[in-house]
């Protein structure tokens, strides 16, 4: 089976303003980066649909929903935080983002793609079930997660995220459901300041110093991570795969590479291979680098697809 491709162009118009990092041309990059790797020939692209209020209301807050419609402005742009930004399409994009999700979900647990990749913005790990921040509305793999949960009867979800930043919203929302696990790595002390509390056996959250690179990443998947995925024995794993972490992206201060973004997916491919019928949905957070989140894509693609 083909690894299903998830985009749509809606996507490409939500823009929070000249010179903010998270800007339409990271979805460029990375399907610039495909066509020229001539990955797309291996990939089932399709365009996401817009996700449902049923399925964002599982994740999210009704009061919260109809303050980010009531909040969207009808021209130019709207701050929600310094950092957080609408603009007249970006709930449309937002709706597309999540919708990926839950379209990846039906595809894979549904048995016409083994795995799924969703090229999509905005990102969705920081936001929770009541409050938009770090460049995030919905939260996107909460969303398909909540879909797999409900609509699928699946009893085991995992969450890898290797992100730069702690995904604060996935933890919140899923801190005390036992059919979840989450494992990670993030830099800290950095944005958004948390994950280091009250972590429990299902919220295995691994912080790293700055200037930390792929030796400290192989170190916590191996010693952390693969020991409580292990455990758990996920039917599906989801993957926030932020790209902020390469050395390139001056974003922040770790020193990942294309070669450990392919590491971890084929130690995430592994597990899923034992435990969860190979089935793996990756949706892009972070990465901001354009040539690196690019080529780091392209090397998360090929460890997914076994190539």
């Amino acid at each position: 089976m083909r690894t299903a491709f998830i985009s749509h162009p809606d996507c490409l118009l939500h823009d929070m303003g000249e010179h903010h990092p998270e800007c339409p041309d990271r979805l460029r990059a990375i399907h610039d980066r495909l066509v020229a790797a001539r990955l797309v020939d291996f990939l089932w692209e399709l365009e996401a649909p817009e996700v449902t209020r049923e399925q964002l209301r599982r994740v999210h807050a009704a009061a919260y929903l109809d303050s980010l419609e009531q909040l969207a402005p009808i021209s130019g742009i709207r701050h929600l935080d310094p950092d957080t930004v609408m603009n007249p399409h970006t709930l449309a994009a937002a709706r597309r983002a999540a919708g990926a999700a839950a379209l990846a979900v039906d595809l894979v647990v549904g048995g016409q793609a083994r795995t799924a990749f969703c090229s999509v913005r905005p990102p969705g790990h920081h936001a929770e079930s009541n409050r938009a921040m770090g460049f995030c509305f919905y939260n996107n793999l909460v969303v398909g997660v909540a879909h797999a949960l409900a609509q699928h009867g699946l009893k085991r979800v995992a969450v890898v995220d290797f992100d730069v930043h702690h995904g604060n919203g996935t933890e919140e929302i899923f801190r005390d459901d036992p059919r979840v696990t989450m494992v990670s790595v993030f830099q800290h002390p950095f944005y958004p300041y948390m994950g280091i509390e009250g972590r429990s056996e299902r919220m295995v959250n691994i912080p790293l110093r700055a200037y930390s690179g792929g030796a400290e990443l192989r170190a916590a998947v191996e010693r952390h991570w693969l020991p409580a995925l292990e455990a758990f024995r996920p039917e599906l794993i989801f993957v926030s795969a932020g790209f902020d972490a390469h050395r390139a992206d001056d974003m922040a201060s770790l020193n990942f590479t294309e070669a450990d973004y392919a590491w971890v997916t084929e130690r995430i491919r592994e597990v899923a291979d034992r435990h969860a019928g190979g089935r793996v949905i990756s949706l892009l957070e972070g990465g901001y680098e354009l040539d690196a989140t690019a080529r780091s894509v392209e090397a998360h693609l090929r460890a997914l697809m076994g190539l």
